[in-house]
């Protein structure tokens, strides 16, 4: 029968939930020792992938482990044990380290595979709340993850415990990750989707507007109307919003925007078409590089209220320019 229960009883309720699954994984933390750093070495060593196998509660905890690994840099996959004993054993080999995750250790369906996956003469690594139990006892490495208590209010549903598996497989994933000196370029390699896969996109990917398609690029000893004339839109292309200036060798050298046309026109009128751009352009703006991100353009947008960076190669040369709307478009910032 449902129990009448208060608001605050609710919050203090949700409250002790947090404070049991807090104290289980900070428990954890007295218990990383030289089997963990084994089981980084066991992950990194071996050539094949690293299959995790779990049933209920541990087998959804397992599911999130192979996909932070696979995600992180090392080749994983999930594989249901109870699948595995019709047919999906076939996706292990014996290159392959099977990560098996069970609360009691004494999981039917995961114990089933174990004689078959030894037989193969792939490596185990296992998860368990028991050290004594059969897996942990079969696996080549044991990590603990015993909780004194769970969340749930009759110490029956896996709450605290799975949240301590996934807490100590994301160290797990985390640690491996940084052994192989996983970094941007590989994050953005296998997350190209998504708005984590756009924001470590290369700017030179996302801007629309290149020198050698349209935008225009004039010396800095012409005038503002000269800049202008210049600025021709290309047919089928959106017009940029600026212009950028050069030097004599070809480098950066300032921007003129609309908003900055816009400006002078109203301070000067029709004169500011007469002045030198080099008079008027904001001199050595802020830029981007060949080797710079789409979370940097989106950062600089942000922190100097900007709508238009310049994108330069390493010598400083201009290759065209990222427009806040080029950002809007892949919505990795609100317009």
């Amino acid at each position: 029968m449902p129990l009448e229960l208060t608001s605050d009883q609710l919050v203090a309720l949700a409250a002790e939930v947090l404070d049991i699954e807090s104290r289980a994984v900070d428990a954890l933390r007295s218990r990383l020792d030289a089997s963990f750093a084994a089981a980084c070495e066991l992950c990194m060593d071996t050539p094949g992938r690293i299959v995790v196998t779990g049933m209920g509660k541990s087998g959804h905890i397992g599911n999130k482990i192979a996909a932070t690994l696979a995600s992180t840099g090392t080749p994983s996959f999930f594989m249901h044990p109870g699948e595995a004993s019709h047919g999906d054993l076939g996706m292990i080999t014996g290159q392959d380290v099977l990560l098996a995750v069970s609360y009691s250790g004494e999981t039917d369906e995961v114990l089933t595979i174990l004689p078959l996956v030894k037989r193969m003469g792939a490596k185990m690594l296992s998860l368990t709340g028991k050290p004594n139990s059969t897996l942990a006892r079969a696996a080549d490495v044991h990590l603990d993850v015993s909780v004194s208590e769970e969340a749930c209010p009759l110490n029956l549903a896996p709450t605290a415990s799975t949240t301590a598996m996934l807490a100590l497989g994301d160290a797990l994933a985390m640690a491996v990750s940084r052994r192989r000196g996983f970094g941007v370029d590989d994050f953005q390699k296998v997350h190209p989707g998504g708005g984590l896969g756009r924001q470590l996109m290369p700017v030179v990917d996302a801007m629309r507007f290149h020198v050698d398609r349209g935008l225009p690029l004039v010396d800095q000893s012409v005038t503002v109307g000269q800049a202008i004339r210049a600025d021709t839109p290309v047919p089928g292309v959106r017009r940029a919003g600026a212009v950028l200036v050069i030097d004599s060798q070809q480098k950066l050298a300032g921007i003129l925007t609309d908003g900055d046309l816009r400006r002078l026109l109203i301070r000067l009128g029709d004169a500011a078409l007469n002045q030198p751009i080099k008079d008027v352009m904001t001199v050595h703006p802020q830029r981007l590089t060949n080797r710079s991100l789409v979370r940097d353009a989106v950062q600089m947008v942000r922190e100097f209220r900007i709508d238009e960076i310049p994108v330069v190669d390493g010598d400083d040369k201009p290759l065209g320019l990222i427009d806040v709307q080029d950002l809007v478009a892949l919505k990795v910032i609100e317009e």
